[in-house]
Parts: C-alpha cells; sequence; structure tokens
C-alpha cells in the first residue's frame, strides 16, 4: 500500500470543511482542477471513494467520515507537534490561538482569557475575532486551540467540535447619568419613547433584547443598530442612548464608559461557550481558562478598577 501524502489529506480536509471544492480552491489559494486531482490520488490510495459526487453536491461516505476523523486527529497532532518542538524545547512562549466571537464584549473576552497569562510556563497569546461559523471552520482545521461564543454549535455546521459550557450572566441597561437617574423610576415602562442602541440584526443579544421589549410592552426609538459592541458602547457615553451589556462586566463599564445602571433586563442572560476541536482538553492554558471562567462567572467578576463601587 502506498504511503498517505499529507497534502492529498489536507486537501480533502479542506473541501470537507468548507462544502465544496470551489470554497476549498479559494481558501487553499490552488486550482478546483489541482484539488479534484489530489482526492482522485488520495482514494486510489485508501482504495474506496471519499465522496458521494451527485451533480454538483458531494457528501462523505462511510469511508470519508473515517477518513475525516483520522485527519483532523493527523492535523490536531501535527499542530502540537510543532508547538512543542518551537515553543518549549525552543525556549519561547507556547502559542496559544483563540478565536473570539465578534459578539462578545471585549471586555468579556478580557476577563475570559486573563487566566492563561497566570501559567508558569510563559504564554503567546493570539487572537481572533470573526463571526462564529469562520472561528468554528478555522478549528476544524487547528488554525485556532480554542472558540469562545456566545451561542452553542449550531446544528447546521458541520463541523466536528465540542462544546464546554462556561456560565451565563444577567443583562443591565446603561445610560448616561442624567437619562438613567430620569428613567430609573418606573423601568422598565419608562423607556417608551427613549432612544436606545441595538446590537446588529443576528446578534443572539438583538433578538433577547426584542423578545424582553415585546414582553413587557416597551418600544424604546431605536436610533443606532450597531456591530461592534465596544462602539455602541462608546456612542451610550456620549449620550447617544441606552443600551444593554453583561452584568458581569458592570463595574468596568460604569467606570470606563461614565454611564449608570437604569435597571435589570429581568429574564434575559447571556451564555458563554468554549467549542474545542477534542472532547478531552490537553493545553493546559485551555483548562485553565474553562476553570476560571466557570468559576468566575458563578461568583461574579471581581471588580478589575480600584475604588469601583458596586451599585449606583
Amino acid at each position: 500500500m502506498q504511503p498517505l501524502n499529507y497534502r492529498h489529506l489536507r486537501y480533502f480536509h479542506a473541501v470537507v470543511v468548507e462544502g465544496s471544492v470551489t470554497a476549498a480552491a479559494r481558501t487553499l489559494h490552488v486550482s478546483q482542477p489541482s484539488i479534484s486531482s489530489q482526492i482522485r490520488k488520495l482514494e486510489a490510495v485508501i482504495g474506496y471513494d471519499l465522496f458521494d459526487r451527485s451533480g454538483r453536491s458531494m457528501t462523505l461516505t462511510p469511508e470519508g467520515r473515517v477518513v475525516m476523523e483520522y485527519a483532523e486527529e493527523i492535523f490536531r497532532l501535527g499542530a502540537e507537534l510543532r508547538e512543542t518542538i518551537q515553543g518549549r524545547l525552543g525556549g519561547r512562549p507556547v502559542r496559544l490561538t483563540v478565536g473570539v466571537a465578534a459578539t462578545i464584549p471585549n471586555m468579556v473576552a478580557f476577563h475570559l482569557l486573563d487566566p492563561a497569562f497566570a501559567l508558569d510556563d510563559p504564554v503567546r497569546l493570539v487572537v481572533r475575532e470573526r463571526r462564529s461559523d469562520r472561528l468554528l471552520a478555522d478549528l476544524a482545521t487547528h488554525e485556532v486551540d480554542l472558540v469562545l461564543a456566545d451561542l452553542p454549535i449550531p446544528p447546521s455546521v458541520g463541523v466536528r467540535a465540542f462544546e464546554h459550557p462556561l456560565g451565563s450572566s444577567t443583562l443591565e441597561i446603561y445610560g448616561p447619568p442624567l437619562l438613567a437617574h430620569r428613567l430609573r423610576d418606573g423601568f422598565p415602562e419608562s423607556l417608551n419613547g427613549e432612544p436606545f442602541l441595538l446590537p446588529s440584526e443576528g446578534y443572539a443579544l438583538r433578538r433577547s433584547l426584542e423578545r424582553w421589549f415585546d414582553a413587557h410592552d416597551v418600544q424604546p426609538r431605536i436610533v443606532a443598530e450597531i456591530e461592534d459592541t465596544d462602539l455602541l458602547n462608546v456612542l451610550g457615553e456620549a449620550g447617544a442612548g441606552m443600551f444593554a451589556a453583561p452584568s458581569i462586566i458592570d463595574a468596568d463599564i460604569r467606570v470606563r464608559y461614565a454611564v449608570e445602571r437604569v435597571g435589570r433586563a429581568e429574564g434575559i442572560e447571556e451564555s458563554y461557550w468554549a467549542i474545542t476541536a477534542d472532547r478531552k482538553i490537553q493545553n493546559p492554558a485551555v483548562a485553565l481558562i474553562l476553570e476560571s471562567a466557570r468559576t468566575e462567572l458563578a461568583a461574579g467578576w471581581p471588580d478589575r478598577f480600584p475604588g469601583a463601587t458596586g451599585v449606583i
């Protein structure tokens, strides 16, 4: 039997993850015929068809699914070998690449990642902020070691991965001091007709807030829909309107953006998930991030700013 070719396996893996030869060719920056040729060579070595080909669709055969499982494990071990040799044996920090969903506020991401810097072995942290679906594709190809998200793995995503619930947080409504003080009495009905800043369409927080508004028969005046959560907070600080943020970063929000709480959005919670390519966590930095996040989310994070107080 001919030996396996690592490149053949890489091209096969890319087609499965990306969903088509066309998408894989675009991701790998090679031609479509080149990818098709490499996959045929892999099938010749394996001795089985790896895809059922009907029209333009390509679905894995039973043998293809087995090969995909082995491919993911091979790439994981390859990445682990490279990091071990280049990092620990070379005297340099071990590289930890974390994907953070763009829907997670930066201050929440900071709290989640902060424990990695407490390890005895130095860690070089690389953070990628992207859409969750893109990060899950990166996880499948072992371009990231860990994904932090505010949603579990969607059923529509065909990526072999494992989700680890970290915990959740209630939500608070914030606004510039004068507006917050005026609206505190009679909350949440006091929000009717008042300026409000919403996350963009597609965000879990956006859907939760809209359901909460409907449940309380509240109709604030939506003045902006913003994709960048930190820009949303800045606009709130500037007086553009009220906004929602997780209770776990309450002190950070109030001190950094000079805003005050209007009230709690009872019934809404933001959940946080760690997603890994393997069920068992091997990386000590990833294990520490998960353990610390679960402990501190359950207890509520301590204030990070000296002098910050609990309730204004």
